[in-house]
């Protein structure tokens, strides 16, 4: 009895060692006792990650994955690439978020209020020196209404936000101050002779 429970084990750490397919069922007999053999296929591992930055071919900044376990232990990790993905990170996460987004919404109402200060003083007055007809020396630039605007309101404003018309003639024109994404500013410009 004594052989066969031997012969049952070793049959059986055989089995163990060998695998087999997915969930393989194999029975060794004994006299007295019956064994089942489960063979299962290996689990594959992942975890959960979020990027520190950038990672060519698996992802952007911030963004929430899942990967293979041994891919973040021996490449994201030492790297600092990545980090495992906690209770605490995603609250913290998301209390960020929402911080950006407030600040957002704060800097879009500050341009909505300076587009409304722009569109209420009127109509800018540009001189110039005139030639013939309504024509004007040179033409009117962005710069030039820049300087208007820091002299009137003692505001500075950035050239590259100003999108004005080829102005060669005197007259009355729109320029148009890009302040936010979502906020545009429309102004007059009166150019005149002198």
């Amino acid at each position: 009895m004594a052989t066969a429970t031997v012969t049952a084990a070793s049959t059986l750490s055989w089995l163990h060692s060998f695998g087999g397919t997915q969930n393989e069922t194999t029975k060794v007999a004994d006299k007295n006792r019956v064994f089942v053999v489960f063979a299962q296929k290996k689990a594959k591992k992942t975890r959960k990650i979020i990027l520190k930055e950038d990672v060519e071919y698996l992802g952007k900044k911030g963004q929430l994955l899942d990967v293979k376990a041994g891919y973040f232990r021996n490449y994201l990790l030492p790297t600092g690439k990545a980090q495992i993905i906690t209770s605490s990170l995603l609250k913290e996460m998301k209390m960020e978020e929402e911080r950006i987004e407030a600040e957002k919404q704060r800097v879009k109402e500050e341009a909505q209020q300076l587009a409304l200060i722009f569109e209420t003083v009127g109509a800018f007055k540009v001189k110039r020196k005139g030639g013939k007809g309504k024509q004007i020396f040179g033409s009117v630039t962005a710069q030039d209404l820049v300087d208007i605007i820091k002299a009137q309101l003692q505001r500075d404003v950035d050239k590259r936000i100003v999108f004005l018309p080829e102005i060669r003639e005197t007259g009355e024109y729109v320029a148009e101050l890009k302040l936010h994404p979502e906020v545009t500013a429309r102004v007059r410009v009166n150019v005149y002779a002198n």
